[in-house]
């Protein structure tokens, strides 16, 4: 078995780009109760990249494609929005479908270069997840995962074999946050 952590990048103080004190806070609070993992990849957006190092972990590469959604694939979907109409977008529309099999398709490929027994970590951002977690899961019940994802959150995926099981991954309630 290898299992994948794809959470969500903590918060930033916008319009800026770095992570804010509270983001930073977070991630350090999430960081404390994850891994270790084998491997660490991030967007090559800097609030990803900040989040795995707030986290306490090292980076070890950057993927471009977890970091850029086409305008109109977010337009179509809507975020923030619960998994369950992510889910039924994923199924009538054929751009928002071909990009959450793409990231599905990464995600598992980053498996793939885990030996059994070995853990990854990959910081993405908010609907990468939704997408990529209902192509990944399509057995499922998608409205059983709940709402979007918020700083920090994320899916656990454990790839054994064929198999593909996942565990949403929340933070605290008294931290849940999915805007700032």
């Amino acid at each position: 078995m290898r299992t994948l952590d794809i959470r969500r990048h903590t918060m930033r103080r916008k319009p800026g780009v770095h992570l804010s004190q509270d983001g930073i806070a977070l991630a350090r609070l999430v960081g404390e109760n994850a891994g270790p993992y084998d491997l660490v990849l991030t967007s090559t957006i800097p609030r990803a990249i900040e989040t795995a190092i707030a986290m306490g972990f090292e980076v070890h590469q950057t993927i471009d494609e977890l970091g850029h959604l086409p305008g109109a694939i977010a337009n179509t979907v809507g975020w923030p929005s619960p998994f369950a109409h992510v889910a039924k977008v994923v199924a009538t529309d054929i751009p928002a479908a071909a990009f959450a099999q793409a990231q599905a398709q990464l995600w598992r490929q980053i498996a793939d270069q885990l030996t059994d027994g070995h853990r990854a970590l990959i910081i993405t951002h908010g609907l990468f997840i939704e997408l990529g977690t209902a192509a990944s899961l399509p057995q499922q019940d998608p409205a059983s995962w709940g709402d979007a994802i918020g700083y920090c959150e994320g899916i656990g995926l454990t790839y054994d074999g064929d198999r593909t099981h996942g565990d949403i991954l929340r933070v605290p309630p008294q931290y849940r946050l999915v805007n700032n």
